[in-house]
């Protein structure tokens, strides 16, 4: 039952992902240029980096890696690549939902009263 309930939590939190993410649109029209590549470039660094700082270091360090991921999407959204589209308060208060329940539930194994 405990396996049921985890993978039931990441099919939730997966789902909130996608309900979310599913107003944000990536384009390749930005100016100038010459920031397009520099932001690009290092977003994709420092993704890189922050993913293996939360996968590599130990325990006590692993929230340092968080600062690599935000500097990503700062720069993702400075870049002009990233659009985000308005979005309705009932998704936005579904998709958080499953996202928070979803990760109690992969986490702990109960459901969340």
């Amino acid at each position: 039952m405990n396996l049921f309930l985890r993978l039931i939590g990441l099919g939730l939190t997966l789902w909130g992902i996608y309900v979310l993410g599913e107003n944000i649109f990536f384009t390749t029209q930005a100016f100038p240029y010459f920031w397009r590549g520099i932001a690009a470039d290092g977003s994709v660094l420092a993704l890189t980096a922050g993913v293996l700082m939360l996968v590599l270091l130990p325990r006590d360090a692993k929230s340092w890696g968080l600062l690599p991921i935000i500097f990503a999407i700062v720069l993702i959204i400075a870049s002009g690549r990233a659009v985000l589209q308005p979005t309705s308060l009932w998704q936005l208060f579904l998709s958080l939902l499953a996202l928070t329940t979803g990760y109690t539930l992969l986490t702990t194994g109960r459901i969340p009263l």
